[in-house]
């Protein structure tokens, strides 16, 4: 008697045992595919949430200084204490009459302890032969105001009392802003939103739009003269001028979306 099972060809009894093997390699490779896919969308997600932009943004501001530091001083050189004391007070009690003449308040007026220099004798060498041959009193007077423009004009024409004959000597005024604390604040603020449009405009080319802000860094502030473009590590701070230019400078890092 012929077996069935031996009349069917070989070749169709292998492919029916190597169908579920193929079925199950083919159902392994379709998963691999999924989940390499789902890897890499998330690995593309992960890279793009990582991405950023540091962007400098700055803030300019003119200012004109609301407090002035004037300093001045006269003299007196003979031969001795006492008689260069009393030459001294002299000169001292005329920039005072001078002053209160400017109408600057008594209370606007420092006077400082008065500065003592022997002068020592010296032979034809050079050399000093320990004794003293004068004295040399120095009496300083610093003035600080609010009145800008009044303490500049008094300045300026302080040379009269050179003119009257006393040793005075006038330094230049300093002049300084005595708000920056609160303008530093708006300045920084400022300076973050000119970083924001500056990324903005940047990213508007490629598509892609600022998120938040990551990391923020603010330089030293800057306050030079009047169209200045004097600018030091350390920060700057004019004293010279009345009229200034006070600059503050941010570094911001965006995430991009």
């Amino acid at each position: 008697m012929i077996s069935l099972k031996a009349m069917l060809p070989e070749s169709n009894t292998q492919n029916s045992k190597a169908f579920p093997q193929l079925f199950s390699g083919m159902l392994a490779i379709a998963i691999a595919l999924v989940g390499s896919a789902y890897l890499a969308g998330n690995a593309l997600r992960s890279l793009r949430s990582n991405d950023n932009l540091t962007v400098i943004g700055s803030s300019t501001r003119p200012i004109r200084s609301d407090f002035v530091i004037w300093r001045s001083s006269v003299s007196s050189q003979q031969a001795t204490l006492p008689l260069a004391y009393q030459e001294l007070k002299r000169h001292s009690d005329k920039v005072q009459a001078y002053f209160k003449s400017k109408n600057i308040p008594n209370d606007a007026i420092t006077l400082s302890a008065i500065d003592t220099q022997p002068i020592p004798e010296t032979n034809s060498n050079g050399a000093q032969t320990g004794r003293t041959i004068a004295y040399r009193l120095v009496q300083r007077f610093e003035i600080r105001s609010k009145d800008v423009d009044a303490i500049t004009a008094i300045a300026r024409s302080s040379t009269d009392l050179i003119n009257d004959g006393l040793p005075f000597i006038s330094e230049p005024a300093e002049y300084l802003y005595t708000e920056l604390g609160k303008l530093r604040v708006d300045m920084i603020s400022e300076a973050t939103k000119d970083a924001k449009s500056r990324g903005e405009a940047i990213l508007n080319v490629s598509g892609s739009r600022l998120g938040t802000i990551r990391k923020a860094e603010t330089d030293v502030f800057q306050i030079t003269a009047r169209y200045s473009t004097e600018v030091s590590n350390s920060g700057a701070y004019n004293t010279t001028t009345i009229d200034k230019d006070i600059r503050a400078v941010v570094a911001i890092t965006f995430a991009v979306e």
